[in-house]
């Protein structure tokens, strides 16, 4: 079991950057493929991004394709979201999740991860 802590949220303006941190505790997180994963007020839970347990394979929602970037550090049980140029439709509470791997792309949908961080929020002004 793993748990995750979500970290690096804030207010931002469009066009900024911000870097969102997951770190892990428990057993086998380089064993375990990540993702991160947003939620709109009033909308359901959508995947952002993923990344297999060693990086070499990554999966991304077209809408933030060249402008997101995930990565791991397993020696720091930490994975990583990289947001840049950010838009104000961006505006929502991210969630990191840790799942099974799968060939040949980590998986999308919210079903196929098993641990949850408590989210962190992001806003983006215009």
């Amino acid at each position: 079991q793993v748990q995750l802590v979500e970290s690096g949220g804030g207010l931002v303006q469009a066009g900024g950057s911000l870097r969102l941190s997951c770190a892990a505790s428990g057993q086998g997180f380089s064993s375990y493929a990540m993702g991160w994963f947003l939620q709109a007020p009033g909308k359901e839970r959508e995947f952002v991004a993923a990344l297999n347990w060693n990086g070499a394979s990554t999966n991304y929602a077209d809408s933030v394709k060249g402008r997101f970037t995930i990565s791991r550090d397993n020696a720091k049980n930490t994975v990583y979201l990289q947001m840049n140029s950010l838009k104000p439709e961006d505006t929502a509470v991210y969630y990191c999740a840790a799942g099974r791997n799968s060939l040949p792309r980590p998986r999308t949908r919210i079903t196929n991860y098993d641990y949850w961080g408590q989210g962190t929020q992001v806003t983006v002004s215009s």
